[in-house]
């Protein structure tokens, strides 16, 4: 496993869809796995290939709730993910403060959906279904944007300098 280097705006790869995943060969699984050193060294929630300079439609999302003070309700759960896609959203949206690891220093309100239901393949090729709502679901939504070339401030009511003081998961 090694770090790769995160690419930040105005790096053109962040805007060009990335290309579906074909092969789940040994230079694939060294992908997923430089993908979730890099996002937990950075640290951040979640990474999409084009943020570490690759083209391909595959995105690691690491995420467990917890309590205001910072304590596990639950146990964090590791998501690799090709090819993912939402395949059903909620009517009910949400709006939450996100920031980008390819974004540096800035943070925004952005609606997105509750809950969704996403539609992929594992590391190994393998369908799967993720049913994500809450932080989860926004997570999901965001790194799958990064897949078509949309960032968050694309979908902004609001971007601003981000405070020393203001925490918020970068994905």
């Amino acid at each position: 496993m090694a770090l790769r280097d995160i690419i930040v705006l105005p790096d053109p790869i962040l805007r060009r869809k990335a290309r579906k995943v074909t092969q789940f060969d040994q230079g694939f699984q060294r992908l997923v796995d430089d993908m979730v050193e890099t996002m937990r060294d950075a640290p951040g929630v979640g990474l999409a290939a084009p943020q570490v300079a690759v083209s391909e439609r595959l995105i690691v999302v690491e995420y467990g709730e917890e309590d205001e003070e910072g304590n596990p309700i639950e146990p964090k759960r590791l998501y690799a993910v090709a090819n993912p896609e939402i395949v059903v959203a909620s009517t009910e949206q949400v709006n939450g403060i996100e920031a980008c690891l390819s974004i540096p220093g800035l943070v925004g309100a952005v609606e997105r959906y509750e809950s969704v239901v996403i539609k992929g393949q594992n590391r190994r090729g393998v369908p799967v279904k993720i049913k994500a709502r809450g932080w989860l679901a926004r997570i999901f939504q965001h790194e799958i944007d990064h897949l078509d070339g949309i960032l968050y401030p694309d979908r902004a009511s609001r971007v601003w300098q981000s405070r020393e003081d203001e925490v918020v998961a970068a994905e």
